[in-house]
């Protein structure tokens, strides 16, 4: 059998089967074919795992108060520019508090209403939300993206990539639609993936809204967050992933376990029971 780098070569992007069923007759994972070495230097490795690390507990802080940490903390003699560009651009955090980077947007990609202000959740496929975590690894760094339904907090489709390409995240999109049927809203936020004419296209080709958090309201995707914390810190900073094959793995696995956990949150019921026993309820009404 061949090596998943050996079997990525053979994935041809002008061929005319798409891309996911080539990775399917290879038997490839189809987040592999976006794997490639990252170049980052050890310190800037060892600067990402500390704010990778500081950040689910102090989300709050931007890259000035990052700097802080790592110069006059964690004692690193490097400039603030180096820490901003490795916060913003390479790991793709904001702070969740207003301010000029609350969200690392295009201005010339059109930015759609909030749509969730006041709005009752009340079943399942009513409302989506998306967002894209960085994920270190011992050697570099890899990306995670996930959509969840808002209603249940069913982890409905997820994928990991070593960039934050807006296709990565559209196809991410369309394979969950076409598993779980279109939604009514999808919610972002304004981050260049999610304002690209490739991932808007991808929701309102389905018949979805698309909803963007504006400047200040970057809690709105709080359930996404609190997801990112959970998946970090029960299993990858525990599973010691060496590669993003591995990686891979241990997200497809880990995923259906916590569909299958006991939430309190959903009065200590499991993500699928909510989500599909509402699906269930909506069935019935609708025959009535």
């Amino acid at each position: 059998m061949k090596s998943v780098a050996e079997r990525r070569k053979y994935i041809d992007p002008n061929s005319t089967l798409s891309q996911r069923a080539q990775c399917r007759i290879l038997g490839l994972h189809r987040s592999s074919i976006y794997y490639e070495n990252r170049g980052e230097s050890a310190l800037n490795l060892e600067l990402m795992r500390l704010m990778d690390l500081r950040y689910h507990f102090h989300p709050y802080e931007g890259a000035p108060r990052m700097y802080d940490y790592l110069t006059l903390d964690e004692g690193h003699e490097v400039s603030f520019n180096r820490v901003a560009r490795l916060y913003y651009d390479v790991m793709g955090l904001r702070a969740i508090n207003p301010g000029p980077h609350t969200s690392k947007r295009n201005k010339d990609h059109k930015v759609y209403p909030y749509l969730l202000r006041n709005l009752e959740i009340n079943r399942p496929n009513q409302v989506w939300a998306t967002d894209i975590t960085y994920m270190p690894m011992p050697q570099g760094f890899m990306y995670l993206t996930a959509v969840i339904d808002l209603y249940s907090r069913f982890a409905l489709n997820w994928s990991v990539s070593n960039t934050m390409e807006a296709q990565w995240c559209a196809e991410m999109m369309s394979e969950a639609i076409s598993k779980y049927g279109a939604p009514e809203i999808v919610n972002t936020d304004q981050g260049v993936q999610y304002t690209s004419k490739v991932f808007s296209e991808a929701v309102f080709d389905s018949g979805s809204r698309l909803s963007m958090d504006g400047k200040g309201r970057a809690t709105d995707n709080a359930f996404v967050e609190r997801l990112w914390r959970t998946v970090k810190y029960e299993n990858v900073r525990f599973s010691e992933y060496t590669d993003a094959p591995k990686l891979i793995k241990g997200m497809d696995d880990y995923f259906p376990k916590y569909n299958r956990r006991r939430h309190s949150s959903l009065e200590k019921k499991l993500p699928y029971d909510v989500y599909h026993d509402g699906l269930i309820g909506i069935s019935n009404q609708s025959q009535r």
